[in-house]
């Protein structure tokens, strides 16, 4: 039987803690605009956050073994990320198995396939974020790789990077970059207060940032 190792490094409580009030957007910025996940994975309710280490995993299409086999090897606090190869046409993960990630204190899902049961799964209060909603089941015949690197929505996943997601998307930030991304995240925060108390002064965009400069140099100009 292959072993899998699960005590991957992982980003620190402390760490974890920290981003959890970041928004998406700005850890995206952050990280010189990389990690963004595709769109069109997004969470399954408005205003749902999601922060944790990734726990990635491939699963066959139409087949969610490998969820399970997860869930029994995820330490708490970890997100479980699924390479379902872009195969919407299944809920791979619904309200039973929600509650009993929640209960082993995982910190949400996310998956390129589907899932099912997303208003109970609202009800629990489990963070996901999904290609699609699909009420069709699955089988459980296939067990995948675990643990190791796989691509998620145009990115890579390695076991142990950060997850960040809310209402404008998610971002996956590399193990070794998190503490550089954090100093970054809060340093852009402090950035852009100064910029709304200016803009609250009176202040436009447009004179902050100075794009006559910028037409300028293309020989434009504003008419105003």
């Amino acid at each position: 039987m292959t072993s899998i190792r699960t005590d991957f490094p992982r980003p620190t409580p402390e760490q974890v803690a920290a981003f959890a009030t970041i928004g998406a957007a700005t850890v995206h910025e952050a990280l010189g605009r990389r990690g963004a996940v595709d769109s069109a994975i997004k969470p399954i309710w408005p205003g749902l956050r999601i922060v944790g280490a990734a726990f990635p995993l491939k699963t066959q299409p139409g087949d969610n073994l490998t969820i399970h086999a997860a869930m029994k090897l995820a330490r708490p606090g970890d997100v479980l990320v699924v390479d379902a190869g872009d195969y919407t046409e299944q809920g791979s993960f619904g309200d039973v198995m929600a509650t009993s990630a929640q209960s082993l204190g995982l910190a949400g899902l996310v998956t390129n396939g589907g899932v099912r049961d997303a208003a109970a799964i609202r009800d629990i209060g489990f963070p996901i974020f999904s290609r699609a909603i699909s009420i069709k089941g699955t089988v459980k015949a296939t067990l995948g790789p675990i643990a190791q690197p796989i691509v998620v929505g145009g990115v890579t996943v390695h076991p142990g990077d950060l997850i960040v997601g809310d209402d404008d998307g998610l971002v996956v930030v590399p193990l070794d970059e998190v503490e550089a991304v954090l100093t970054a995240s809060r340093a852009r925060l402090e950035k852009e207060e100064r910029l709304r108390a200016d803009l609250q002064s009176g202040k436009t965009t447009w004179d902050i940032g100075n794009y006559d400069a910028l037409l300028a140099q293309t020989g434009q100009s504003l008419q105003a």
